[in-house]
């Protein structure tokens, strides 16, 4: 079975980090792009950060662009989100999602997200 696993949250003061872990498995992981969202309390669910299958490029909203750093290890079948000079309104429930597109469809995995805090 799909499993997507993150950890990592918890409470920050503001300009502070963390470090998003998310461990995946019941896919093949070298096959899917990984990405990160959010969904801050009382608004919708946005994208953060990505990282592709084949080259690891990597993407970032404009909002956390130069603060957090996506990466993943293969051999690990795991997904980071490097998150610095944290911000109260980084506050969220952050998600990992494994997407792919296959057959001209998408398909996407998703965790259960882990509550992230920003608050001195």
């Amino acid at each position: 079975q799909v499993m997507l696993v993150e950890s990592g949250g918890g409470l920050e003061q503001p300009g502070g980090s963390l470090r998003l872990s998310c461990v995946t498995s019941g896919f093949t992981f070298t096959e899917y792009d990984m990405k990160w969202y959010r969904q801050p309390p009382g608004k919708e669910r946005e994208w953060v950060a990505s990282v592709t299958r084949v080259d690891g490029v990597t993407n970032y909203s404009d909002s956390v662009k130069g603060r957090f750093s996506i990466s993943r290890d293969n051999a690990k079948s795991t997904t980071y989100l490097q998150m610095n000079r944290l911000q109260p309104e980084d506050t969220a429930v952050y998600y990992c999602n494994a997407h792919r597109r296959f057959m001209g469809k998408d398909f996407a995995y998703w965790g259960q997200g882990t509550e992230v805090t920003v608050s001195s």
